[in-house]
This record gives structure tokens, sequence and C-alpha cells, in this order.
């Protein structure tokens, strides 16, 4: 408790800056995922292709993606955008079956309903699917949020600041403290980023609110 005493605007500023590489890429993999989505929902043999191609970009280790992503890109080494854009790939990765998922989960007879009242396709995705779709995509957009999270913590090993650095000075010292504040500092991020998800959730879905009173 001493150190973080004397360590309050680094440890905030560290959690500042960890919020944003790990926030950002999880609104922009939102909005790449559901039209990606909706794509493999409308048309079957896109499916397959969608959902296992981009389940796949998951598997590439997060420390080999920051160290390449100066070579795709032409960014410097320590450029965030590196890491902004590799969060990203694993958002999409996550949230693109999830977004299939969700939009296929809006009952057959809402559909039959909303076309035989003239709905065109991309009114009706506005307004009627993806409305349907949000307790779905919620679920998976929590679980995608504390994933980046934690993979963000990894690019303090090329030197971007962000909470992880903490658990490398605590490591390079063999000291406790930065360790323990790190930990915490993640924690309380990923259950904030959950807690704005399931409140934005329950705004965007009254009728859900109806139902359990």
């Amino acid at each position: 408790m001493t150190w973080l005493e004397g360590h309050w605007d680094t440890v905030l500023n560290l959690m500042a800056h960890h919020s944003y590489l790990a926030g950002v890429p999880l609104v922009v993999g939102l909005l790449i995922s559901i039209p990606l989505g909706w794509l493999a929902q409308k048309y079957s043999w896109l499916s397959t292709t969608l959902i296992a191609g981009t389940g796949l970009l998951y598997t590439i280790p997060s420390i080999a993606l920051f160290i390449l992503m100066p070579g795709i890109l032409g960014t410097g080494f320590l450029d965030p955008v590196n890491v902004l854009v590799s969060m990203t790939i694993y958002t999409i990765a996550l949230l693109t079956r999830t977004a299939s998922d969700g939009l296929g989960s809006v009952p057959e007879d809402v559909l039959l309903s909303a076309t035989a009242m003239g709905v065109r396709p991309f009114r009706r995705l506005l307004t009627i699917d993806l409305p349907l779709a949000v307790p779905v995509i919620a679920a998976g957009l929590r679980v995608a949020a504390v994933s980046n999270v934690s993979i963000v913590s990894v690019a303090a090993l090329i030197g971007v600041p962000q909470l992880g650095q903490l658990f490398t000075d605590g490591f390079q010292r063999d000291f406790a403290d930065p360790l323990v504040v790190g930990v915490v500092g993640c924690v309380v991020l990923a259950l904030a980023f959950d807690v704005a998800i399931v409140a934005l959730a329950r705004i965007a879905t009254p009728w859900q609110r109806g139902r359990a009173a």
C-alpha cells in the first residue's frame, strides 16, 4: 500500500492507457463483426468460411502479432496502433460467431411478420434483428472485453505503456507490490467493462426489464 500511495498517478495513467487499448478494439471489432455475422447467418455457404476463418485468428500468439504489426502496417515498433489493430483482430475472432448466433436467435415468426409487413431487409436488421439479438451479442461482448483486458497486458513486453508494465517492473525487481497492483487493476478494469456492457444491454432491451418485473 505504501508503494501504491506514492504511485497513484502512474497507476491511473497506465489504467487509462489500458482502457483505451482494450476498449477501442472492442467497439471497432463489434462494428465489424455484426455485418460478418449477418453474412454468415444469411448465406449458409459463407457461414463455415467466415466463422471458422475468423475463429482461427484467435490462435495467433499475441506477442507474435504485436511484433508483426509494424512490418504489416508500416508503423513504429512502439506505436499503440499495433496493439489496437491486433486487439481488433482478436475481438473479431471472438464476436463473429456470437453475432451470427445472436441474429440466428431471432424467432422465425417475428421475421415472417416483419416480411409480411413489408419491412425491408436492412431496416429489419437495424430495428428488429439486432435489438432482439442484443442479449446474445452482449454475452459474447463480455467475454471479449475480459479477454482484451488480459491480452493487452502482454504488450508490455514490447514497451507499450499500460498495466502490464507493472508486471514486468515487479518481475525485474523481484518486488511484489507492482505485481499485486497490476493484477488488481486489470480485475477492476475487466469488472468495469463488464458492468458497462450489462448496463448498456439493459438500456437497449427495455422489454427484458419488463418481462423480469
